[in-house]
């Protein structure tokens, strides 16, 4: 299955990085930035109310699309999506399977002005304190990839650095798992990642297990106005979209579209 490969890929790759830079030195640099950071910079753009959010996606490829944007420039896509009312920014960072780059957030943290989210598989508190370093504002936990008490740790990590968690869930075991974690930001992923099947009625499954307290994200599936209109219609925050924005020939005309 492709999630197990990537995973271990992604564990290749992290004792890679520790043996060029140690978690000691990287959590020296994450504490030095500490003090710049916005606190809830994320979270406060993507739930203000009366409106549903755009989480717009920077990304080049994907395990099940291939190729999405042979045209890539990270830093003109970005651009482009807060020119035309993104509330922030998901950037993919995985190299392998993704075409993504840490390197790009950093570039587009430095040239926007709204919030960066990290989307990349993180299995260790190693990469946490990276993100940091990188200026992201908010990174993605995939609930099915962590224990509950990794879950718990690596959100404590988070908030320590005033860095916002998107807590992903897929099952009723994920949603169970996040609700007993306290996290403020739930992403329902509409993609299975075992067989990236999507189903946008996976939304409104996992919403009643849910607390009204929590900001919801939906993720993946989502191409249209019609979907937006749906996903408002149940209560949602915000809605994380990449291949219906990468795979169009005018960005900014697609995000109107949407967000009209």
């Amino acid at each position: 299955m492709i999630l197990n490969k990537i995973i271990e890929e992604k564990k290749k790759e992290i004792d890679g990085k520790k043996a060029q830079t140690p978690i000691a030195a990287v959590i020296d640099e994450a504490d030095r930035l500490k003090s710049e950071r916005k606190h809830n910079f994320f979270k406060h753009s993507i739930s203000k109310p009366h409106k549903i959010h755009l989480i717009a996606e920077v990304k080049k490829a994907s395990p099940s699309a291939g190729v999405i944007r042979r045209d890539f420039d990270p830093l003109k896509i970005a651009s482009i999506y807060e020119a035309n009312g993104a509330s922030a920014i998901s950037v993919l960072t995985d190299e392998k399977f993704f075409k993504g780059s840490l390197s790009h957030l950093e570039a587009i943290k430095k040239n926007v002005s709204v919030p960066v989210l990290r989307k990349e598989f993180v299995i260790d508190e190693y990469q946490i304190y990276e993100s940091v370093c990188a200026g992201a504002d908010a990174l993605l936990l995939i609930a099915d990839l962590l224990s509950p008490e990794e879950l718990k740790r690596f959100l404590a990590i988070c908030e320590s650095y005033s860095m916002d968690a998107l807590v992903e869930i897929h099952s009723e075991e994920d949603a169970e798992k996040a609700m007993n974690t306290g996290c403020a930001i739930i992403g329902i992923n509409n993609r299975n990642l075992h067989s990236l099947k999507v189903d946008v009625k996976t939304t409104p499954r996992l919403l009643k297990m849910i607390s009204e307290d929590k900001i919801i994200v939906s993720e993946s599936g989502i191409h249209d106005r019609k979907d937006i209109q749906y996903l408002l219609s149940l209560g949602i925050n915000a809605v994380l979209i990449g291949e219906a924005l990468m795979a169009s020939d005018d960005i900014g005309s697609k995000i109107r579209d949407l967000l009209s």
